[in-house]
Formats: structure tokens, C-alpha cells, sequence
């Protein structure tokens, strides 16, 4: 699951999705605290015992232990949204701190495991990326500037994917995660399949519940 090239920052910010889960208020978890981060961890440790320390390869059960991984938290952090705004119409006037500080776990949570999920499913996943020639590699879900930055200036030219060979890692996905959940739509990257549309329309659905209907919400509350 986790990129050669940018390793420790994914498996940074996995964790800290698990931790911000675990932190939650108890009635916006879906189960006892520490039953969900629990069984993340594990499946995390078997994706890390598979690569300890770069990206190499995959396996089918290795694949399979990745996006479990994500389907759990997104499910979760969907559950914890939706109890989110249950709680929003029976709080009380002095909870509008608590809700604001769950809220922004919500939305930061959302932020890493869309990135997690655009970086595991664009072009087949991190590992055939970086271990298949281009010209194998599956049909883009997402197209980058750098996709189509060949005929431009020079300096702008040299770091284009048709001259560099520039192929998306971690950071890049994290990027398109973190500005469509702030402008609620795609930035300079755009989605290219239904699975990537669905995925960045579902993100923003979220996102946008988040910061504006529940944190304007708990600004409001605040005495």
C-alpha cells in the first residue's frame, strides 16, 4: 500500500486517521474505542510486515489487507458524519467546543483517506506505477498539469511526464485530496473515470457537510 518513495508520510498519516477515529467522542463511534483502530492496526502490520521498508511488491492478500484498510476508516468516518449531525440537532448550547473539535477530526480524517484511496487506485496502485512500464500501465483515473505540461516553456517542459518520465506519488494525491475538500470540487488536477468522479463528488459531499453545515453550526453555539 505504501509508495517507495514516500513511505513514511502514508504510513504517518494511516496512523493518525486510526488515531483521530480513536479520539472521538463515545457517541460518535460506531463501536467500542478501541475495537475499529484495533483491527485497523492489525491489517496495517501485515501491509508493513509484507514491505518493512519500501514498495517492492504486492501480493493478492497484501491488496486485499490495503483497501480494507481504507474501507474501514472511510466507513467509519462516514458513521461518525452522519452521528455528527444527529448530534448537531440535540446539543445542547455549551457543546459547541466539543463539536467543533470533532468536526475538524471528521474532515481531516476525510482528507487522508481520500488521498489514501486516489493513491491506491489511480493507474493500478502504487506498485505498477513505479514497476510497469508506462506504456502498460492501466488507463489513468486521474490527469495531473504535468500530464500535459510537454509543450510548454522550457523550464516548465523539463518536469512534464512525456520528458521526465514524472509519475504521481503520495504527496501529489494528498494535495488533490486536501484542495477538494477545501473548494469542494477538483483544482488543477482533474478526474478521468466514473470510480475517480465518484470518489471526488463523495469527498466534496462530505467535506462540504463538514465545514459548513456542522462547524457553522458549532461557531454559532459558541457563547
Amino acid at each position: 500500500m505504501f509508495d517507495g518513495h514516500m513511505s513514511q508520510p502514508a504510513r504517518v498519516h494511516i496512523l493518525a486517521a486510526i488515531g483521530l477515529y480513536a479520539l472521538l467522542p463515545n457517541d460518535l463511534l460506531v463501536a467500542p474505542r478501541y475495537v475499529i483502530p484495533g483491527l485497523e492496526l492489525v491489517l496495517v502490520a501485515f501491509v508493513v510486515a509484507e514491505n518493512p521498508f519500501r514498495l517492492t511488491r504486492q501480493t493478492r492478500y497484501g491488496r486485499i489487507a490495503s483497501l480494507a484498510i481504507l474501507y474501514l476508516i472511510l466507513l467509519s468516518n462516514f458513521i461518525a458524519l452522519v452521528l455528527l449531525l444527529h448530534r448537531l440537532v440535540s446539543m445542547g448550547e455549551d457543546q459547541g467546543s466539543t463539536l467543533l473539535l470533532a468536526a475538524l477530526q471528521v474532515w481531516l480524517t476525510n482528507v487522508i483517506v481520500f488521498a489514501l484511496a486516489f493513491w491506491q487506485l489511480d493507474r493500478g496502485g502504487p506498485v505498477t506505477r513505479h514497476h510497469t512500464d508506462r506504456r502498460d500501465l492501466p488507463a489513468a483515473d486521474f490527469r495531473f498539469p504535468q500530464d500535459e505540461d510537454h509543450d510548454t516553456i522550457d523550464e516548465v517542459r523539463k518536469g512534464s511526464s512525456a520528458v521526465s518520465g514524472w509519475m504521481a506519488v503520495y504527496v501529489d494525491y494528498l494535495y488533490v485530496s486536501l484542495t477538494n475538500s477545501s473548494a469542494f470540487s477538483p483544482t488543477d488536477t482533474m478526474p478521468l473515470t466514473s470510480r475517480a468522479k465518484l470518489l471526488m463528488g463523495t469527498q466534496s459531499a462530505m467535506a462540504l457537510i463538514t465545514s459548513v453545515v456542522v462547524i457553522a453550526k458549532g461557531v454559532g453555539s459558541l457563547k
